[in-house]
């Protein structure tokens, strides 16, 4: 689905990949409803389309994905300001803290898997529906690297994100007879804002050992990559050149590529 002259939702678009999003499909001629928790950063966003002269064609909707009824409430919201939608970019997430399983609070669990996984189907639930009544219509999800591969400390991130790849896939053979394209999106390492907007601590060991061999990929490149997906109707895409290693790799010996990335990651924990 080509976005020119569509009206996209896209969640987490006040930082990171998601602005970077809503930035690029105002470009491209989109009417774009960006949707996020945090007031201050949709202003941040409203402020950067206002200095590429685009800032009429977007709006702004504070909102906590993992609350149900807040969401329920947005497709009228957005119809109001745009009269239509055409296109879903479930792009919100967050990292939990750099621990193990065993020392990983419940409540903690419970966020991460509120905001990356229920937040996300609470999204498409909403707008499904209206989805359906377009001429062509997209959703976007975004899964992660560690949605197919074990990243220690990482643990129930990976999980809430496994769930986000196994529902996408669900949904897009759900759609297959339908004018709604589903795309399921795997970025690696990004450079974004999701550990400090997490609320998550890190102390960078020094060792070469916490060092990748990848160079991350900045969020405007990667935005390019996901915003392309949509109009090129792709079943998937891997996001960074860390992704696209990794993917092949565990494809062929899944444990080795989990061995792989427990090197990579490893010091972190300690």
């Amino acid at each position: 689905m080509k976005v020119q002259n569509k009206v996209i939702v896209v969640t987490g678009g006040g930082d990171g990949m998601g602005r970077e999003i809503v930035l690029l499909l105002l470009k491209k001629g989109a009417k774009v409803a960006a949707v996020d928790l945090r007031q201050e950063a949709l202003d941040e966003t409203h402020a950067m389309a206002e200095k590429i002269g685009l800032a009429e064609h977007l709006s702004l909707h504070l909102a906590n994905i993992a609350n149900h009824q807040r969401v329920q409430e947005l497709p009228t919201e957005i119809l109001n300001i745009h009269g239509s939608i055409d296109g879903l970019f479930n792009n919100a997430g967050i990292i939990q803290p750099f621990v193990k399983i065993n020392d990983l609070d419940f409540p903690t669990i419970d966020r991460v898997m509120q905001v990356n996984f229920y937040g996300l189907v609470f999204m498409t639930k909403s707008f499904l529906p209206l989805l359906l009544t377009r001429p062509e219509a997209h959703i976007v999800n975004t899964s992660s690297m560690g949605g197919f591969l074990p990243v220690p400390g990482q643990s129930i991130y990976g999980a809430s994100k496994a769930a986000v790849k196994l529902f996408t896939e669900g949904l897009h053979s759900e759609m297959r007879n339908t004018k709604v394209g589903v795309t399921v999106v795997f970025p690696g390492a990004i450079q974004t804002h999701i550990t400090e907007n997490s609320g998550v601590k890190m102390n960078m060991p020094s060792d070469s050992a916490a060092k990748s061999d990848f160079k991350m990929l900045s969020a405007t490149k990667a935005a390019e990559m996901i915003v392309g997906a949509m109009e090129n109707n792709k079943y998937r895409v891997c996001v960074g050149s860390d992704s696209k290693f990794l993917d092949l790799l565990y494809r062929v010996n899944p444990k080795f590529a989990a061995g792989f990335i427990a090197k990579q990651m490893g010091s972190l924990l300690k």
